[in-house]
């Protein structure tokens, strides 16, 4: 069978039909597209472009270090000089500042209460360094040698100015807690005073006595120095609040029980604790105090009834309400029996049955949870025999005999 014709190998075509030449073809060896070869050359021709932005940049960097320096060097000495003390011995002083003073005017009061050397050198660091101050306006509590730093820091009220740890004690009374707070700079005796007493401040926190007193609770707090005294209230009465309402929950029922049996409030426990508190002496005594006051408001036989003759509440009228006492005149924290017999002293617990118009003092935990586990005797009367103890009788014929007994 014969074979078909072999066709002879065609050249590659190039485009458009005409051979490509002797060994250029795709498939030849070493052959490279012209669109490489254009990328090679373009890859290996020249040198690189110098980094002009680069250089540009480092320059710019490097003058505004160098201008930062020198500001720096400039401000650097105004700085020092804001953190050194001033010029005064450390004397605390009271100011009255509006609201709308100006730094002008704050440097020159400054100067004029000894507190401040260069008004001039204070106007340029509050502009330089505390761009937003604003005077908080009221009463100020300052130092004559606080620093110019730390004066700004008071007198804007700022989160920022310095604390102090402050420990108010088991039993102190609100006169006392507002006396180290003025020496610990935090707030001034009188703006203390007048916040215990404030009605709406009172309100807010669910208070319903005549003032703070008894929920100013004893425990050691980190307070801002140069403080609103209404702040200072609200945090040691929150804490109070928070304590009271944990040992209620400690003891379930017993509050609502002495709400149903005796009328008692939460105020009326808190009475009955600062009562305690003034009272004992030693930790373990404070359960049987409380029951020798729980049967006296309860026993049918005590003589006065209902009378809780406790002295601390005749000496508390004196120091809250001395004005409208007669027997207050000359008090000096001695109970007298003329004071004992006075029953225009409403907290005389002698002549005025029940519990007085409200605590007495600020009483402790122990205080508190003593009143509601109180101990169970029969005990109507105890008198003091040193070293912080007592002697507790049934009988007021026991209590004469303990009363006489040598100290």
């Amino acid at each position: 069978m014969s074979q078909p014709p072999r066709r002879k190998s065609q050249p590659p075509l190039a485009p458009g039909g005409a051979p490509l030449a002797a060994g250029k073809g795709p498939s030849s060896p070493g052959a490279v597209p012209s669109s490489r070869r254009k990328r090679k050359r373009r890859r290996t021709s020249g040198k690189p472009a110098p980094p002009q932005r680069r250089t540009t940049l480092g320059a710019l960097g490097r003058g505004l270090l160098a201008a930062l320096l020198v500001l720096f060097a400039a401000c650097a000495p105004l700085l020092i000089w804001s953190w050194l003390e001033g010029p005064g011995g450390g004397r605390a002083f009271l100011v009255e500042i509006p609201a709308a003073a100006t730094v002008n005017e704050l440097s020159e009061l400054l100067v004029t209460r000894g507190a401040l050397l260069s008004p001039r050198l204070f106007r340029t660091y509050v502009g330089l360094f505390q761009p937003g101050f604003q005077v908080a306006g009221g009463e100020h509590l300052l130092n004559d040698g606080a620093s110019p730093r730390e004066m700004v820091l008071r007198l804007a009220r700022s989160p920022n100015r310095p604390a102090l740890r402050v420990t108010v004690p088991e039993g102190f009374q609100s006169q006392q807690v507002g006396q180290r707070l003025e020496r610990a700079e935090v707030c001034s005796l009188t703006a203390f005073r007048a916040a215990v007493s404030d009605p709406a401040l009172l309100k807010e926190l669910g208070i319903t006595g005549p003032n703070a007193e008894g929920y100013l609770f004893p425990a050691s707090y980190g307070l801002l120095l140069d403080s609103d005294a209404r702040e200072v209230v609200r945090v040691l009465a929150r804490e109070a609040k928070g304590r009271i309402q944990k040992l209620f929950q400690a003891h379930p029922g017993r509050f609502e029980q002495l709400a149903h049996a005796d009328g008692f409030s939460e105020g009326d426990v808190i009475t009955l604790a600062s009562m305690i508190e003034k009272e004992a002496q030693a930790a373990e005594e404070r359960p049987l105090i409380a029951s020798v006051f729980f049967n006296r408001l309860h026993d049918p036989e005590f003589r006065p009834a209902r009378m809780l003759q406790s002295d601390p509440t005749a000496s508390y009228g004196c120091m809250v309400r001395a004005a409208d006492i007669p027997s207050c005149a000359g008090f000096h924290g001695a109970v007298t029996p003329a004071l004992l017999r006075d029953a225009a002293n409403p907290y005389n617990t002698y002549r005025h049955a029940g519990l007085p118009p409200g605590p007495i003092a600020n009483p402790g935990e122990a205080s508190i949870e003593a009143v509601l586990a109180p101990a169970q005797s029969n005990y109507l009367y105890f008198v003091a025999k040193g070293g912080g103890h007592h002697v507790f009788s049934r009988t007021f014929a026991e209590h004469r005999e303990a009363v006489e007994m040598p100290r």
